[in-house]
């Protein structure tokens, strides 16, 4: 049985790192930073007191299928795709999407860009 569409969802939004490792030579998240990413997105979100129930989760993927823009994240239940550089990028995106709920235009991933 599906919740009724108005249940609210156990996290208000929840952002998944790629943090995929290729050995076949192929370009990956890991060999982008994604790891050091996720971390600090992880650290930040608690520092700001926006973990747990009903706020925001940060977790581990593994391949998102979008290896051409690594490092990636996703951002549900919106569905924004991001990519970042730095720790800036990612602070922009905490703050501005995942605190404030206003996704940051100039970090989206293309829709084009895949693997």
């Amino acid at each position: 049985m599906n919740p009724a569409p108005s249940a609210p969802s156990y996290y208000q939004r929840h952002i998944f790192f790629c943090l995929n490792q290729r050995d076949n030579g192929q370009s990956c998240c890991a060999e982008q930073g994604a790891q050091q990413g996720f971390d600090h997105c992880k650290a930040r979100i608690k520092s700001l007191g926006l973990d747990g129930p009903g706020r925001v989760r940060v977790n581990k993927a593994g391949c998102l299928d979008r290896c051409a823009g690594g490092p990636v994240a996703v951002v549900y239940p919106e569905g924004v795709w991001y990519t970042y550089v730095d720790r800036a990028d990612l602070d922009e995106i905490i703050e501005s999407h995942l605190r404030d709920g206003v996704p940051v235009q100039r970090l989206m991933l293309a829709p084009e860009v895949g693997r």
